[in-house]
């Protein structure tokens, strides 16, 4: 029996999607932009050494390829002249958002086509009746921030009002989020967690995606935030793949934050690690485990909330070259019927002004040693993700996309 995984690069967009000019993001373009930065010859302390983007091994499998099919570009570090190993696609997203959810969710077979809501980027963000509550039904002595704002910048601006006072610091962003910061020390994780626990039943009211806990160490003007992250989300509003595997009797395993994405829903074993190294160990860990019929999903989130949302292309650039070195390590522990996925759930082009995702094509490269190989063209839906893995692992199709075989 098939065993499948999917790898999110977290934001690894690759050219604007044909909507990207109703959000805003016409022009944006997390790869073709990190790419020519590259081969410009810049440099920067995360990236020292100059000349373009080194990611050999993603390139054969077809990457290159799928950016090519989203932009009409070959982007430099790109080029490649053997045989391509895998399948190649690129994936426009049906959902209405450009939110980790919905991208995820709809990957998984269920876009996402409703509005969620959003709280304002201005001061106050959150209404009074909302931050009332919170300070009611947790007993905090109130809240700062209260804005949309980067989560390190605001951390740093508040970090030590939050300790002297013991106000945790509540901010948002593009997305449909509320996000709350407070020092693990001074304040509590486990308080900050009851905190957040509470926030998500009240923001229920408000149709909004995600609580995110934001958890943070050190002292003033060395504020570092942990990987003690958690992640609130509402459940999904109708059967995704992981449900439908989980059903079957299949063993769906989330590592990293894929558990909180789904509201550790349709999951038989999560796992987490923190930094694109411990995240990629722990992948090959569950890759020598995993059962036949198995769905292994992975997030490397650092992709988008170090490099992406920090608007850092030459860390960006460095992580994507770290993580093609150790690619090699997974694609040879394949079974001949193993399937693997490299996508995306967003774009967050690191170039692009302010700091939030943008709206773009993502990456559907498969690789498995008796996968179809060559150009799966542009597709409509992330959708066909998690429609080809349910064809691939023997279940019934999912209710949303087409298959890649």
């Amino acid at each position: 029996m098939a065993r499948a995984f999917i790898l999110v690069l977290d934001s690894f967009g690759i050219g604007a999607a044909p909507d990207a000019d109703s959000f805003g993001d016409e022009g944006s373009d997390t790869f073709g932009h990190i790419a020519e930065w590259c081969a410009a010859g810049n440099v920067a302390d995360d990236r020292p050494s100059a000349g373009p983007i080194k990611i050999p091994n993603m390139v054969a499998l077809g990457l290159g390829k799928a950016a090519e099919l989203a932009t009409g570009k070959v982007h430099p570090g790109t080029e490649f002249t053997g045989e391509i190993s895998g399948f190649y696609a690129a994936c426009a997203e049906r959902s209405l958002g450009k939110d980790t959810p919905s991208g995820h969710w709809e990957m998984a077979g269920l876009p996402v086509e409703f509005d969620w809501g959003y709280f304002q980027p201005d001061y106050p963000s959150f209404p009074k009746e909302l931050i009332d509550r919170l300070v009611e039904r947790t007993g905090i002595p109130g809240v700062l921030g209260n804005k949309a704002a980067s989560g390190t910048v605001i951390i740093e601006e508040l970090g030590d009002e939050h300790v002297a006072t013991g106000k945790p610091i509540v901010y948002t962003s593009a997305d449909s989020v509320m996000q709350i910061a407070a020092h693990e020390a001074h304040f509590g994780l486990d308080r900050l967690y009851e905190v957040c626990a509470v926030a998500r039943e009240l923001v229920d009211d408000y149709n909004i995606g995600r609580v995110i806990a934001r958890p943070f160490l050190g002292e003033s003007g060395e504020y570092e935030r942990t990987g003690n992250r958690r992640d609130i989300a509402t459940p999904p509003h109708a059967p995704t793949l992981l449900d439908r595997l989980t059903a079957e009797g299949r063993e769906v395993i989330s590592v990293g934050k894929i558990a909180d994405i789904f509201a550790h829903r349709g999951l038989t074993k999560k796992v987490k690690a923190n930094g694109l190294d411990g995240l990629f160990d722990l992948s090959l860990d569950m890759q020598k485990d995993a059962q036949d019929g198995s769905l292994t999903f992975v997030n490397f989130v650092d992709f988008d909330q170090s490099f992406g949302h920090r608007r850092n292309v030459a860390g960006y650039a460095a992580a994507l070259e770290y993580f093609d070195t150790r690619l090699p390590e997974f694609l040879e522990k394949m079974a001949p019927d193993d399937l693997v996925i490299l996508t995306a759930d967003h774009g967050c082009d690191p170039t692009w002004p302010g700091s939030d995702h943008t709206r773009e094509f993502v990456p559907f490269v498969a690789y498995g040693p008796n996968f179809i190989k060559g150009s799966g063209g542009r597709r409509n839906s992330f959708a066909d993700i998690g429609q080809t893995i349910a064809k691939h692992l023997g279940i019934a199709p999912l209710a949303e996309g087409e298959s890649a075989i």
